[in-house]
């Protein structure tokens, strides 16, 4: 008697029988489906500059690009993406992925500040609105009502 793993070789189905990635889930599905309106390139049109006086440097974000490219991540699935500063002047590259009432974007490196990354909701019909969100955990303290917000418009 073989194994399942040699029934499956020999059967020339090594793929089907494989543990299932994350990004086949049916929850990575239903995620793909909020998703995708909130895929392409994104323009700041109002934003704002958030100074961090522990740190001593502004944050302004300029632009940011929602990929439909996946990465898995352990046992999640998200897509990747892209923000790009204008102060300072950085790329990084995050990962995100949308629910019904918002979009989550994640990844910022420790070093760039207490950011536990961005939430943007639509905004009207054809723009995104966005906030900041701060992660106490690294230890910088930020105010109470301490925000960072801004509206995107899809890039021309």
């Amino acid at each position: 008697m073989r194994s399942f793993a040699a029934a499956c070789v020999a059967a020339g189905l090594g793929a089907a029988c494989a543990a299932g990635s994350p990004c086949r889930s049916g929850e990575f599905h239903r995620f793909t489906g909020y998703s995708r309106p909130y895929f392409g390139a994104w323009t700041v049109a109002h934003g704002d500059t958030l100074t961090m006086p522990e740190m001593g440097d502004r944050f302004h974000l300029d632009r940011f690009v929602l990929d439909s490219d996946t990465v898995r991540m352990g046992r999640e699935c998200r897509f990747q993406g892209r923000l790009v500063f204008s102060a300072p002047a950085e790329t990084l590259g995050v990962t995100w992925f949308a629910q019904p009432e918002h979009g989550l974007i994640f990844g910022w490196p420790a070093r760039l500040g207490p950011f536990g990354g961005i939430s943007v909701a639509w905004w009207g019909r054809d723009s995104l609105r966005g906030a900041l969100l701060f992660d106490q955990s690294l230890g910088i303290q930020v105010k109470p009502g301490t925000t960072a917000q801004f509206t995107a418009g899809r890039a021309r």
